[in-house]
């Protein structure tokens, strides 16, 4: 009976710690991105200027299978790996969630590189700038999102792969009360599920 007992006991201790070892992540700031590629990795020029993650780092950061390395380039001319579908953000005019021509390119890159990589789960988020009221941009920013995944399924991807969510005002991705920063902040951004 104590034999059984200590035996449980350790399965109990070795299955959290697993649990605990598994789900540590590392943590990557834009300072730390911004700085340098890490050693043996280049960095790649283009959208969202920084560092060449490579597969591996890029799965053990996020604890997913990422799928292939593939890179490739669109009918469009648009370069689409995985860095770049996650940098490429869509934006949009001011009070708008129509897609322009530039947008359906990138969209058109990101459906095929999705296609190519089936096991992918993404989330779009939906953001706003600073003008109008918290609602009317939480509102917006759903709009957003929603009419870049409408465009993603419409190009084949199961609409079972991608979340929608939207942060209105409260997330820019720069500071100010001008329009430089308040088209920066007109966007749908990617991540990774």
């Amino acid at each position: 009976m104590l034999a059984k007992r200590r035996l449980v006991g350790m399965i109990v201790c070795l299955t959290v710690a697993v649990a605990l070892i598994g789900c540590s992540r590392k943590v990557v700031t834009t300072e730390d991105t911004l700085s340098q590629a890490p050693e043996g990795q280049t960095a790649s020029p283009g959208v969202g200027e920084g560092p060449g993650w490579r597969e591996e780092d890029i799965a053990a950061s996020s604890g997913q299978d990422l799928g292939s390395p593939e890179e490739f380039t669109t009918a469009d001319g648009v370069l689409m790996n995985r860095e770049r579908f996650i940098n490429a953000d869509i934006f949009f005019e001011f009070d708008s969630s129509t897609l322009s021509a530039e947008a359906e390119s990138i969209l058109r890159a990101k459906a095929e590189w999705m296609r190519r990589n089936p096991s992918l789960t993404i989330v779009i988020e939906g953001h706003c700038d600073n003008r109008g009221t918290t609602e009317y941009n939480l509102a917006l920013g759903e709009r957003r999102a929603e009419s870049v995944k409408g465009f993603l399924i419409d190009l084949g991807v199961a609409d079972t792969r991608i979340r929608t969510i939207s942060y209105g005002e409260e997330r820019p991705l720069a500071r100010g009360d001008n329009e430089a920063a308040w088209a920066k902040n007109r966007r749908a951004h990617f991540e990774f599920d």
